[in-house]
């Protein structure tokens, strides 16, 4: 896939309206990348293809009502800067590292939406209790690790998205022996050997 069809795909998913919000934000990850690693310079020629529309495909994987979208390592934003400027829903990146959580803070300011965007600069285990819709996560952690540490902020209708490569089935088969729920994976339209982990009704075995 060219990065003209994946920029395509994201449109197809987020509408027309959307997109000088992402064009904005394409542009700012560029340009901040000669002063900080906010992504793999080797992904910078793939840009919209490793990154935006990786993060845009876990839109129609939602469910429709949305009261409140978390992104867990966040990073440079992905998926939940683009979920924030492609959709009108209350959205937290939580993200460690000071550079990093600084840079979105930013962005989110100059684009007007401080009233439903928030930066927690902490591990996710320091996030204040919150019941969220969808609790989403790029590589960040083995997924029964990552169910322990995101408890507090999901309940049975909570619905986990995480990308997780060509690991997804095997990681999926290793929660299930510490996690019940409903799992599934989807295939990443990214790339035909990765998979994306969908998730619900995650409670520990009893």
């Amino acid at each position: 896939m060219t990065e003209d069809e994946a920029r395509a795909a994201v449109e197809s998913i987020v509408g027309t309206p959307v997109m000088p919000a992402l064009d904005r934000f394409a542009d700012r990850i560029r340009r901040e990348s000669g002063e900080q690693n906010l992504v793999a310079r080797a992904t910078l020629d793939t840009f919209w293809l490793r990154h935006m529309l990786d993060s845009a495909q876990l839109l129609p994987l939602a469910p429709a009502s949305i009261n409140s979208w978390i992104d867990v390592g966040t990073g440079a934003g992905f998926p939940g800067m683009v979920v924030a400027l492609a959709r009108d829903i209350p959205v937290v990146l939580v993200e460690p590292r000071r550079m990093r959580a600084s840079f979105l803070q930013q962005v989110i300011e100059d684009e007007g939406l401080s009233h439903r965007i928030t930066v927690h600069q902490c591990k996710v285990e320091r996030v204040a209790a919150t019941i969220a819709s969808v609790i989403s996560a790029r590589a960040v952690a083995a997924l029964a690790d990552l169910f322990a540490s995101t408890a507090h902020l999901a309940n049975d209708e909570t619905v986990y998205l995480l990308p997780k490569g060509q690991s997804a089935t095997t990681e999926m088969s290793d929660a299930r022996r510490r996690y019940a729920g409903l799992f599934h994976v989807e295939q990443s339209r990214t790339e035909p050997t990765s998979g994306i982990i969908v998730a619900s009704g995650v409670r520990k075995h009893r």
